[in-house]
């Protein structure tokens, strides 16, 4: 017999079968992650602060590895306009704001170079974080990106940055993966959108520090004008290190590894002894122990292969289309910024200025998620800002056919307007989708996996948005807009059709709509029992987590 039924229960209502639980587990445990699953449930945003203010501090601390790197990442694309990296590397162009321009091909061989390494980084440590534990697997990313960053710093040719683009990528895959699982972990379900959507926030972060360091750096006419930008990385390899090595494992993580006292230790050192009783914390691993029993009677194993097996593999399709749609939108022009506004027509020092305006978006779309996740689910904010960004981007195209000074300067400000789109929306939920969509016991896998299919995309993007909108290539300049504009169209009614909503489900819960296979429009009015007739507290239909 199949441990979910919906035989016999009310209309879209999922009810879990216990049996073969039971025969695992006694039912004193059931009941016990029922309790916890109750408390969580019903707990208020206010009392989540309260409680879980040490996971928010660590949780956040953790995502600060992503400053580093969307510092770098974005910090290569901004070269392509800087006049020194340009006339050290590139050849003369002279209709370029600049007079000199890196050959597009040398532009796709360093902006995928990252991608490629992060793509290996990301396989690696989908298998090393669950064998040795994510915290060793994090360290040693950090000392291993410490050494990569001198290749680039005294790098004398595009060759060896490409080499250092592609060594730094493999570290970065690695923080990729850790922070976002890890955020998604140690939090209840009112804090887990805000605090996977902060994952976007410190990238944003990242991004309008390069765009900082770059043009603070634009005077200083010989080598290190694009050597120093390199050098900043350092600053916070020693902080970040320290972060990891002190702060508390996922109990997660341990309780799929059997280690439930060290996982009761952890929940402890993640809550506030005051609002949490041992009693507290025995129920919330309990729930643990229940839902990875629960995705084990589904799949047992945990390799990559079964990540695209039974009801995972449409998990997995969904995270990995989630985080590739982020370039199908259209943001991969955003990277590409600087270059983008110069091709429009705009001049190297107010390209720059605006390219700053651009990143700072980042912090405040992210700022402004936090405020619309409180109201909308995930769907809906991130449909409709695919949506929001497929009508934007066909302005854009539309004015790249008009040459005058009114529709160049409006590209630039359609451009920061897109981005703001971006970060409000598709940017920061991509982060929280595919944290709470991915089965606990894959979750390392499915989410090195989505991000995966985003470094494919990028290796992609990084081969034609060079040649788009270079002046040596296609030189489609702002009319590239139309082409990512029918992109995210049909982003948006893949949406429409594939992606269900999360909000306020525990992973239990999403456990059983999958498996069941609710489609995607009837998640949000589904009611789900994940713990059926043996749980002592829930007793009639009114009980359901609605």
């Amino acid at each position: 017999m199949s441990q979910f039924s919906i035989h016999d229960a009310p209309s879209d209502v999922v009810v879990a079968n216990n049996d073969e639980l039971l025969r695992k587990l006694d039912a004193t445990m059931v009941s016990d992650a029922a309790k916890a699953d109750r408390v969580e449930h019903q707990m208020t945003l206010r009392e989540a602060f309260k409680t879980h203010k040490k996971a928010i501090f660590w949780s956040m601390a953790l995502s600060g590895a992503l400053i580093m790197e969307g510092y770098d990442v974005v910090v290569i694309g901004s070269f392509y306009g800087q006049p020194d990296f340009t006339k050290r590397f590139g050849v003369i162009a002279p209709g370029s704001a600049t007079g000199y321009a890196i050959p597009a091909a040398w532009q796709s061989g360093l902006s995928n170079g990252s991608s490629a390494g992060g793509i290996i980084g990301l396989l690696i440590n989908g298998w090393a974080a669950d064998r040795f534990g994510p915290k060793i697997v994090m360290m040693t990313s950090i000392v291993c990106l410490t050494a990569f960053i001198f290749i680039a710093v005294f790098a004398q040719s595009l060759t060896t940055l490409v080499i250092a683009e592609v060594l730094c990528g493999i570290p970065w895959g690695v923080f990729q993966t850790l922070t976002t699982a890890y955020a998604s972990e140690v939090c209840p379900i009112q804090l887990r959108g805000y605090l996977t959507a902060y994952v976007n926030l410190c990238w944003g972060v990242g991004i309008l520090l390069s765009s900082g360091v770059v043009k603070a750096t634009l005077s200083i006419n010989s080598d290190w004008s694009w050597r120093l930008p390199f050098v900043v990385q350092w600053v916070w390899v020693i902080p970040l290190f320290l972060i990891v090595y002190f702060c508390p494992p996922s109990p997660w993580w341990l309780v799929r590894n059997g280690r439930l006292e060290d996982a009761e230790h952890a929940v402890r050192r993640l809550t506030n002894e005051e609002y949490v009783s041992d009693e507290d914390v025995k129920n919330t691993v309990a729930m643990m122990v229940h839902t990875n029993e629960l995705e084990r009677q589904v799949q047992e194993g945990t390799s990559y292969i079964e990540c695209f097996t039974k009801s995972d593999r449409r998990r997995t399709e969904i995270v990995m289309m989630t985080f590739a749609m982020q370039l199908l939108s259209g943001e991969n022009l955003i990277g590409q910024g600087v270059q983008f506004l110069q091709s429009a027509g705009i001049g190297t020092a107010l390209s720059f200025d605006l390219n700053m305006v651009l990143n700072s978006m980042f912090i405040i779309g992210t700022v402004v998620s936090w405020g619309l996740l409180t109201f909308f689910g995930r769907r809906t904010l991130y449909t409709s800002g695919m949506a929001c960004m497929a009508l934007v981007l066909f302005i854009i195209g539309g004015l790249g056919f008009i040459k005058s000074t009114s529709a160049t300067m409006a590209v630039g400000g359609l451009l920061i307007a897109l981005n703001f789109i971006y970060n409000c929306t598709l940017g920061p939920l991509c982060y929280t989708i595919i944290g709470e969509v991915s089965a606990t016991r894959l979750r390392q896998k499915s989410i090195a996996l989505s991000r995966i299919s985003y470094q494919i995309m990028n290796i992609i993007c990084g081969i034609i948005v060079p040649r788009m909108i270079n002046t040596t290539a296609w030189n489609w300049g702002a009319k590239s807009g139309l082409f990512w504009g029918g992109s995210a169209l049909l982003s948006t009614l893949y949406c429409l059709i594939r992606l269900p909503e999360t909000k306020g489900r525990s992973y239990g819960e999403l456990d059983l709509l999958f498996e069941n296979q609710v489609p995607a429009w009837r998640f949000k009015g589904t009611k789900v029992d994940q713990f059926g007739r043996h749980a002592e507290l829930i007793t009639d239909e009114k009980d359901f987590n609605s």
